[in-house]
């Protein structure tokens, strides 16, 4: 099967375990032809998915795996069970290079922690952190990172996330060089905790690298389209995340129950139905999914676990973005450049 990035991918994770997963990859493949697929899941019931997708046949391979690992499952038992798992033999295909990146919608902290251990981090990368596209005002999204794989980050850490955050930004938005903020209580230079000041006084210095950084943002510019990548620990940040998503829920839910509440309302839900569906369109987390683990010898990406067919397509295009851009190989140049430079000035970061 020659031809464009191959993704291994956990057919039993998600909520939906094969159903979605597979039909997410052929309406990928309909989209991007080139893509290949090994699936790996019980071989009868991700056979009998396909039958529902002939366009995938001639483009995967299945390896039976005699287990899943289970939503609750805490990393350290999942660890045990990597080699007997759909999941942990989807992220050894990428170790052994039988895949060029893995995907799964399964458990996010046994995902890591095999992907971690299977994988390890990168020369210069002390923590991978855990990085997603956002909805924005803008003309294009913004990615945030860490978003839950690190609780507590030293200034170094988020000086390494912004190097990965900006490399990723290139890759899948395009632009050279990406515009850099750190998530602060506050905008001004003497707000916020020693790492987060000291953090800025680096990138600050740092105009050598691919990246623009403008300082701090608070929580409530994050979808103005003002930067391109905003970086944070992963405990502010998965409740930044969160947040986001009961805020987007809230407001669709508020709008429907508004529009059924008169005869009036709904003669307005009419008038208002266009511009609605761009709401919906705009807000729906399929249209974002795929998260990615940055700083690891190998490509990994997270699916929400609820996602539809649609969100699963999504998360493998961007598996098959950073393919093709060589994402591990330019996060690797930048880290180079930055300790180069850390080195001529003293520093033994």
């Amino acid at each position: 099967m020659n031809g464009g990035p191959h993704i291994a991918i956990d057919a039993m994770g998600g909520d939906s375990g094969p159903s979605a997963m597979i039909a997410g990859a052929s309406r990928a493949l309909r989209k991007d032809p080139s893509l290949r697929f090994t699936f790996y899941g019980d071989q009868q019931q991700v056979e009998s998915e396909i039958e529902h997708h002939k366009s995938l046949r001639e483009r995967v391979a299945i390896v039976h795996s005699p287990e899943a690992i289970e939503a609750s499952e805490k990393p350290s038992q999942a660890i045990r069970r990597a080699r007997t798992t759909s999941m942990g033999m989807a992220i050894n295909a990428v170790k052994e290079a039988h895949a060029d990146a893995a995907l799964s919608g399964g458990n996010t902290g046994a995902l890591m922690a095999m992907s971690k251990l299977a994988l390890r981090t990168m020369p210069g990368i002390d923590r991978p952190a855990l990085a997603a596209l956002l909805p924005t005002l803008g003309d294009t999204d913004v990615i945030m990172l860490d978003l839950g794989a690190n609780t507590e980050c030293d200034a170094q850490n988020l000086v390494q996330f912004a190097v990965m955050g900006s490399a990723y930004a290139r890759c899948v938005l395009g632009i050279s060089k990406p515009r850099v903020k750190l998530l602060n209580i506050g905008t001004e230079e003497l707000k916020g905790t020693d790492e987060l000041k000291a953090a800025a006084a680096l990138l600050r210095e740092a105009d050598y690298l691919p990246l623009r950084f403008d300082g701090f943002t608070e929580g409530d510019q994050l979808s103005r389209g003002q930067v391109d990548v905003v970086v944070t620990d992963g405990f502010s940040g998965n409740i930044a995340l969160k947040t986001a998503e009961g805020t987007a829920r809230f407001v669709t839910d508020l709008l429907r129950r508004a529009f059924k509440s008169s005869l009036r309302s709904k003669a307005g839900f009419a008038l208002s139905k266009p511009a609605l569906n761009l709401l919906k369109v705009h807000l729906d987390p399929n249209n974002h999914n795929g998260a990615v683990f940055l700083g690891l010898n190998g490509l990994i990406v997270k699916s929400h676990g609820s996602a539809t067919p649609k969100g699963v397509a999504n998360a493998v295009h961007v598996a098959a973005s950073m393919v093709r851009n060589d994402i591990t190989r330019k996060i690797g140049e930048d880290l180079d450049n930055f300790r180069a430079h850390a080195f001529a000035n003293g520093s033994s970061k």
